[in-house]
This record gives structure tokens, C-alpha cells and sequence, in this order.
């Protein structure tokens, strides 16, 4: 603050001016109405963090009105193809991405992908939970590994689209336990909905998602939580690695800008992002949904991006889902 207070006496009498009237004329709301491209069903973790993003933004004063298009598919590649082609210089839109996404680009190989869309903000990290329905007869991760290893197959996990983070999940516990991961048996599942639904209903074993997602069913009893995949317990959930399997992830969540919008109206829109961040509304849904601040924008965001695609890129090809 000091440093600032100084730089600007430096500058002299008539830019402070100057930036004070810009400042002064500013628009009050970044948007008259933000729009979210959602690339999942209802229910999961982007829906939650698009739609919980959009009330912060309302409830800042930096969008007087938020909307949501959930188009489910292709780990949020269906989402974005549409996003890139009809939003194209929009300022007022954003898709919801993520750890998620950028296996999917991975594993897939889409004509279009994040390279085409704006950078604008890392929002939060989900730890990863495995959790069984709350009739299985898996007790424990112990349980779990004891039968993955005797029969790989037989363990169906269920979580987000081929070459998500919650398959690289299952992949490296599976390659921690000695267990070829080529051979793991996964389902995938467009939403977190769909998801949920599968576990409640039996039809997969174990279920493999955000915290966030699962968390409702497991304070209600429908689920119960084996383990999380991060270094600390989650709402008590005791860890992978204090159980004996040595993998550690998570999956951070944020927002990309349409292609084609000027420099001004990307920083107009990390601005209103930012502020929606420190919020009231967004700061109590990370206390209700467990989620950990994560915040990075605009190049610094697009770096990670690049990082990320390079880190799992390799874990997928390794894994065999990915060439």
C-alpha cells in the first residue's frame, strides 16, 4: 500500500486526476446480465461453482443478472465448441472449466480447445473423496484394494468423463497398489447427477468425485466416504496416504472469457470475478462446500492452464488412456 501511495505521488498531481475521472465514469456493473456455459448436467461441481459464482457476482453488484446453459458432454468439450462459436467476442460470458476439462482435451483430442477461449480466473480446489453407497460392504480403502487387487473388474468406478481427473484418480491408486491401470474398470458419467444417482443405485462400486459433490449424501448418510485424496482430512474424512495409498490430487475449478474480447474487457471481467470472490455469498459457499481458495487470473491463469494440460497430459498417457 505504501509502495502505491508513493508511485502515484511520483506521478504527479495531474494523473491522479486523471485516474481518479476514469475511475469516476467506471460503470457500476461490469455486465447488465452475465451468461455461463456450463459443460455438464445439473448437479455436479461446475454447475455448483458457475451458478454459486453467478450469485456473488449479482449479489457484488458486478452483474445485475446471471444465466446458465448446462451442455453436458466430452468432459465439457461439447460446452466448449458451442461457447467458442456463439460467444465469440461477447464480453459478458464465461465457461466454467477446470482439472476436469483439461483431461478431457487431453484424452480426446478436440479441434477446439481452451487455446481458443480468454483466460480469466482460477477460482477454488476440491479435494477428492471415494465414497460407496451405504449398503456396500466396502468398510474401508483397505477393502477396497483388497478386492481391486484380487479382481480388477470387478470394481466399476464411477465419476466424471474418460480422462477426467476423478479417472486419473482411480488410475493412480490403482498403479500405487500394484495394479495395472489399463486395467481399471471406470464408468463415466456426463454430470455430477448422474454420478450420484449410479452410486445411490449400486450400479457402479465406488464413486470418485469433488468433495463438494458428494458431500450432502454423506452428511446424509446415503454414502459413506472411504477416503480423500488430499494431504489433510476433509469434513473428517480420513486420507488416502494415512491409509496406506500414496496419491495425493485435487481439482481446481474456474472461468474462461469468449475468444475475440479486447484486453479492457478481459480485466473489466477478472475485475467483477475478483470482486464476487470477496463476497459474503462466495465465501460462505466455500465454508458449506469445503472448497479451498484458489485464486490466480488472467496470463498468470492461462501459465497454470499450460502446466496442467503438460502434468496430466503425461499421467493419461502413462495411465493408457491418452496417446
Amino acid at each position: 500500500m505504501r509502495r502505491s501511495l508513493s508511485r502515484l505521488a511520483q506521478l504527479g498531481t495531474a494523473s491522479a486526476v486523471l485516474a481518479a475521472a476514469a475511475f469516476a465514469v467506471a460503470p457500476a456493473h461490469a455486465a447488465e446480465a452475465i451468461k455461463f456455459m456450463i459443460g455438464a448436467n445439473p448437479g455436479g461441481g461446475w454447475d455448483q461453482t458457475g451458478r454459486t459464482l453467478g450469485a456473488a457476482m449479482v449479489a457484488a453488484g458486478t452483474a445485475k443478472s446471471a444465466s446458465y446453459d448446462n451442455k453436458g458432454g466430452a468432459g465439457g468439450t461439447i460446452g466448449l465448441t458451442q461457447f467458442v462459436n456463439t460467444d465469440k467476442g461477447n464480453p459478458n460470458a464465461m465457461i466454467v472449466t477446470g482439472a476436469v476439462m483439461i483431461g478431457a482435451i487431453e484424452t480426446n483430442k478436440p479441434p477446439v480447445t481452451l487455446k481458443n477461449a480468454t483466460p480469466v480466473a482460477r477460482l477454488i480446489t476440491d479435494s477428492m473423496v471415494i465414497t460407496v453407497p451405504a449398503n456396500s460392504p466396502l468398510k474401508s480403502v483397505k477393502d477396497l484394494t483388497a478386492q481391486l487387487k484380487a479382481n480388477p473388474g470387478s470394481v466399476s468406478w464411477g465419476g466424471g468423463s474418460k480422462g477426467s481427473i476423478d479417472h486419473i484418480m482411480a488410475g493412480l491408486i490403482a498403479k500405487d497398489v500394484g495394479v495395472d491401470p489399463k486395467k481399471v474398470n471406470y464408468v463415466p458419467f456426463q454430470g455430477g447427477g448422474e454420478a450420484s444417482a449410479a452410486i445411490l443405485g449400486g450400479h457402479v462400486t465406488v464413486g470418485v468425485s469433488g468433495v463438494s459433490e458428494f458431500l450432502p449424501f454423506i452428511k446424509s448418510g446415503k454414502m459413506r466416504a472411504l477416503a480423500v485424496a488430499s494431504k489433510d482430512r476433509v469434513a473428517d474424512i480420513p486420507t488416502l496416504k494415512e491409509q496406506g495409498v500414496n496419491v495425493e490430487i485435487y481439482n481446481w475449478r474456474g472461468v474462461y472469457g469468449a475468444p475475440g474480447i479486447s484486453a479492457d474487457q478481459r480485466r473489466a471481467l477478472i475485475d467483477a470475478v475478483v470482486k464476487a470472490t470477496e463476497s459474503p455469498s462466495w465465501k460462505q459457499a466455500l465454508e458449506k462446500n469445503d472448497w479451498t481458495p484458489f485464486l490466480l487470473t488472467g496470463d498468470e491463469f492461462g501459465k497454470f492452464v499450460d502446466a496442467e494440460s503438460a502434468r496430466l497430459g503425461g499421467t493419461l498417457r502413462e495411465l493408457g488412456v491418452a496417446k
